[in-house]
C-alpha cells in the first residue's frame, strides 16, 4: 500500500520543523555578553567566534557575527551601546559559527571579506545574496571609522584560505579570527585551504604587528595579550616540531595518538578539537 503524498509531505515539514526548533534551542539561552576595551571598542562573546565592534560618531562597524540564530540578541547588545544597525560588518573568514548572521546583518550594511570567503559562501546553497560579501580583496583594505584606521590584513592559507586579521592602527588592539584559539589546540580546516605550518608562521606575522600593550581578541577564549599569544606560538612550535620527529621515525598516526603530544600541551585539549584529533591534523597536514 502506497503512503499517501501529503502524509509525507506533512511528515518531511514537521521533520524541518524539528530540526529548526532543536538549533533555535540550542542558543536559547545563549547571552551576549560585551565586554568594554576602549572608548569606542568592545567585545562580545555568546557562541560561536568572538565579536570584535568599533563604536563612535561614524556608526558601527562589527567583526564576524556568530550564528544566525543569535542575531537578534547581537543586534540587541550591540543596541544597549548605541543606536543603529552596523554600516560594516567584516568577515575574518568563511566558518558559520563566524559568519552565520551575514544575512542578518547584510540587509543594512556592507560586508566585506577575502575573495576566498566569498568564493566559499557562494558555494553554499544555503547563502542568500544578503549574506554574501560586497566588498572583496587580495592582500588586504583599510577602513576609516571612528577616528582610527583598521587595517584588514590577508595572511595566506593558515586556519583557512581566506583568513584576515584586522589591526586598529592608532589603538593597540586587534582581531585575530580563527589564527588563535586561546589556551586550546586551533582547529585547522584542511579540506578548507587551511595548512599547518601557515597557520603558524601567520602568528609569528601577527606577533611582529604587535607590542607588549597590544589588547587581542581571539577568535575562541577571553580577551589575550601578546604573551598569551606567545604561549600559543610556542604550542604550535613545539607541536610541529614533535609531529615532525613522529614522522621521520616512520612511527604511524595510531601510534602517535598512543604516545599523544608533550605533557605540557595536554590540558589544552578542549570538546571540539582533543588531543586525538590535534594528532590528527598534525599528521596529516605535515605529510609530504
Amino acid at each position: 500500500m502506497k503512503t499517501p503524498k501529503i502524509l509525507l509531505s506533512a511528515s518531511l515539514l514537521l521533520s524541518i520543523c524539528f530540526q529548526s526548533n532543536a538549533a533555535d534551542d540550542r542558543f536559547a539561552n545563549v547571552e551576549i555578553k560585551a565586554q568594554k576595551l576602549t572608548e569606542t571598542t568592545y567585545m562580545f562573546a555568546g557562541a560561536g567566534g568572538n565579536i570584535g565592534v568599533s563604536a563612535g560618531e561614524d556608526g558601527i562597524l562589527i567583526i564576524d557575527d556568530q550564528f544566525a540564530p543569535l542575531a537578534n540578541k547581537i543586534e540587541a547588545a550591540l543596541a544597549d551601546i548605541q543606536p543603529g544597525m552596523p554600516k560594516f560588518i567584516i568577515n575574518t573568514h568563511y566558518h558559520g559559527d563566524h559568519t552565520g548572521s551575514n544575512a542578518h546583518f547584510g540587509k543594512h550594511g556592507t560586508i566585506m571579506a577575502h575573495h576566498n570567503v566569498l568564493k566559499r559562501l557562494s558555494n553554499n546553497e544555503k547563502s542568500t545574496a544578503s549574506a554574501l560579501p560586497v566588498i572583496t580583496y587580495e592582500q588586504g583594505i583599510s577602513v576609516h571609522f571612528n577616528q582610527d584606521t583598521l587595517q584588514i590584513i590577508h595572511m595566506g592559507p593558515g586556519h583557512t584560505d581566506g583568513d584576515s586579521i584586522v589591526l586598529w592602527k592608532q589603538t593597540p588592539l586587534v582581531h585575530m579570527g580563527d589564527l588563535f584559539f586561546k589556551d586550546r589546540f586551533p582547529y585547522i580546516d584542511l579540506k578548507g585551504g587551511g595548512s599547518v605550518t601557515g597557520y603558524r608562521d601567520n602568528v609569528a606575522k601577527a606577533l611582529a604587528m604587535m607590542s607588549a600593550q597590544t589588547q587581542i581578541i581571539p577568535g575562541h577564549g577571553s580577551l589575550a595579550n601578546k604573551q598569551d599569544l606567545q604561549r600559543f606560538k610556542a604550542m604550535l612550535d613545539e607541536s610541529i616540531e614533535w609531529m615532525q620527529s613522529i614522522q621521520k621515525q616512520g612511527i604511524s598516526l595510531e601510534q602517535a595518538k598512543q604516545q599523544g603530544v608533550p605533557t605540557k600541551w595536554k590540558d589544552w585539549s578542549w570538546r571540539f578539537i582533543s588531543e586525538d584529533r590535534w594528532i590528527e591534523t598534525l599528521y596529516q597536514g605535515l605529510q609530504k
